[in-house]
């Protein structure tokens, strides 16, 4: 079952990176060349020589981005599908649908918001080229540890519900997720790069379709996982209720 699962997971990622490409191709690309524009004019001005360009921007617009957000969205509805499997009847009574939305928009706060917040998205032209292994370090660094908080946070409401129920057991978790993600991101360092003179337009756009297509990909995974997996839980369901019981 758990093979069958990984294969609709699959096409949900399929599905959701081919819509994910189409608002980062027509809304996202935009900024991303004028920000490239105010890159070369920035080295243009300093006297400096432009790089020259291995790929095309028309390539790396097209065909790169399709590449890179369906091998993106593939693989993280490979893994949706193998968490779905894990939690699936283990942690709640939700049917696959409602299972699938939570997981979703878990992964959404855990692997998207909460390292956004401390190290948002940046266009060409934002960044150090000297520092981009640690910045690199450091954003992957939220990203465990929000998802291993998060973890620790459902295990927390696990434990607490048989005393407080299963509301007030959430809501303990819950702050206690937040207070300790707060404390994490107050002491890792901050990183502040942005040129004075960017265009605070251009970085808040970007910023906003970067979180955008993440809403589009965990989103759609959620749905249309769901409704892939109904049927397959829904198809086991009815055939282990076929199998005759012998004591």
């Amino acid at each position: 079952m758990v093979g069958n699962l990984l294969l609709r997971g699959m096409l949900a990622g399929l599905i959701a990176g081919v819509l994910v490409f189409a608002f980062a191709h027509t809304f996202g690309e935009p900024f991303v060349n004028q920000a490239i524009a105010f890159e070369e004019a920035t080295a243009q001005a300093a006297g400096e020589t432009g790089e020259p360009e291995i790929v095309s921007r028309a390539t790396q617009a097209g065909l790169g981005l399709f590449t890179g957000v369906i091998a993106y969205s593939v693989a993280v509805g490979g893994l949706f599908a193998i968490v779905f499997a894990f939690v699936q009847g283990r942690f709640s009574n939700l049917g696959a649908r409602g299972t699938s939305a939570v997981i979703a928009i878990a992964a959404f706060i855990a692997v998207v918001v909460v390292p956004s917040i401390k190290y948002p998205a940046n266009p060409p032209a934002v960044g150090n080229s000297d520092t981009i292994g640690v910045r690199t370090e450091l954003f992957f660094l939220m990203i465990v540890v929000s998802i291993a908080a998060l973890v620790a946070a459902i295990a927390l409401a696990r434990r607490l519900t048989p005393r407080l129920g299963v509301w007030n057991a959430a809501i303990a978790a819950g702050l206690a997720y937040v207070v300790f993600i707060g404390l994490v991101q107050y002491l890792l360092p901050p990183i502040n790069e942005v040129p004075e003179n960017f265009s605070a337009m251009v970085l808040w756009h970007f910023r906003t379709t970067s979180i955008g297509m993440h809403v589009i990909l965990w989103g759609a995974l959620g749905l249309i996982f769901g409704a892939l997996a109904e049927r397959k839980v829904g198809v086991a369901a009815k055939l282990r209720g076929r199998v005759p019981a012998f004591h």
